[in-house]
């Protein structure tokens, strides 16, 4: 059987989940990393992404905007601005999003903050992505 170890992702306003898994792939601004049972200390900042979770029931896909990591003593600690898990993401919302930005990046006017739309273009993206892994 598989060693498992407690994944907790936090955002400002809520747990949005806490659970016992046997590895983790997280989104790391140096690139996607994984995390097993004993992993070493470890403390890291993560980007928008995917994270996924492998539990002994199955997989779970959170997307999130990023945020930072601990890992420590067989606990994983994932505090973020957002996460969503992917059966709550409201895809019709994120295509709308997805949109928007789109159109704001094409418009070449000076009053377009051009990092914000994109960022948001990202967000949005990321989010379409794990609501169909689900």
């Amino acid at each position: 059987m598989d060693k498992t170890f407690t994944l907790e992702i936090v955002t400002p306003t809520k747990v949005v989940g806490k659970e016992e898994v046997v590895h983790v792939k997280a989104p790391g601004v140096a690139g996607y990393f994984g995390v097993l049972y004993n992993h070493a200390p470890f403390l890291t900042a993560l980007k928008v992404g995917v994270i996924e979770a492998r539990t002994p029931a199955g997989m779970r896909y959170y997307a999130t905007s990023g945020g930072f990591c601990e890992v420590m003593e067989n606990q994983m600690k994932i505090l973020v601005e957002t996460a969503e898990p992917a059966g709550e993401i409201d895809i019709e919302r994120a295509k709308q999003a997805r949109d928007r930005a789109m159109a704001r990046l094409e418009q070449h006017t000076p009053d377009i903050d051009v990092p914000r739309a994109q960022a948001s273009l990202a967000r949005a993206m990321n989010r379409i992505q794990v609501a169909e892994l689900h």
